[in-house]
């Protein structure tokens, strides 16, 4: 199965891959964690991406193309992914239509979360990254805002640049000019699956999988 999770920013998206990623046993492939890695190597590359996300823009389509064309190539996606963040521009979704075609991959399942853009913004407000492991985790859901989660460590959080209300604000002008478009790019290139949002985790995953016919 090859999944694309489509929507804005703090929309849920990377919590809904987790998910379907354990329950249907493919790959989560989350293009946000592949460019923070390149962040924290601190190559020429990924100084770069730094810089261009902590300003809340997108990084260059000739970098996400490559990294996505190399990824898809690995051995581990043959049976199926989810693809987590890509593309978010007509360009890169025509990019990716072709490395597809070239991988002889051609039925994709896009699932649209959607919410509105004030709800975003609170949720991502609330976003935190423990220093020790790098988790991101959500203050609204932690039964303890000061103990990581993954790795247990107390008082590790941190708030990113890219999670200020300002950045985020502009990271939403971003996705609603260039991303938003995508969508309908792929209304006849893939099976189209719209949930709402602003429910539940639970319960989106739920409408999710009783629209894959899973449930």
């Amino acid at each position: 199965m090859k999944i694309l999770i489509f929507g804005a920013p703090g929309v849920g998206k990377g919590t809904q891959a987790k998910i379907l990623s354990k329950k249907l046993h493919i790959p989560h492939i989350s293009t946000g964690d592949i460019l923070r890695a390149a962040a924290n190597s601190k190559t020429e590359l990924g100084l770069k991406a730094k810089a261009i996300m902590d300003a809340g823009e997108l990084v260059p389509d000739d970098v996400m193309g490559g990294i996505i064309k190399e990824t898809l190539n690995d051995e581990k996606t043959r049976s199926g992914f989810i693809l987590d963040g890509f593309p978010r521009t007509i360009e890169q979704a025509e990019i990716l239509n072709k490395v597809l075609n070239e991988l002889g991959e051609n039925h994709l399942i896009l699932i649209s979360i959607a919410a509105d853009d004030e709800l975003i913004i609170n949720r991502l407000s609330e976003r935190r990254e423990c220093t020790v492991c790098h988790t991101i985790v959500n203050l609204i859901f932690l039964n303890d805002e000061n103990v990581c989660p993954n790795c247990g460590s107390k008082d590790t959080f941190i708030k990113r640049k890219d999670d200020d209300a300002d950045v985020i604000k502009n990271r939403l002008k971003v996705f609603h000019r260039n991303t938003a478009p995508v969508l309908s790019f792929y209304e006849d290139k893939a099976k189209l699956i719209n949930v709402d949002g602003t429910k539940p985790v639970e319960q989106v995953t739920d409408d999710i999988l009783n629209q894959l016919n899973l449930n």
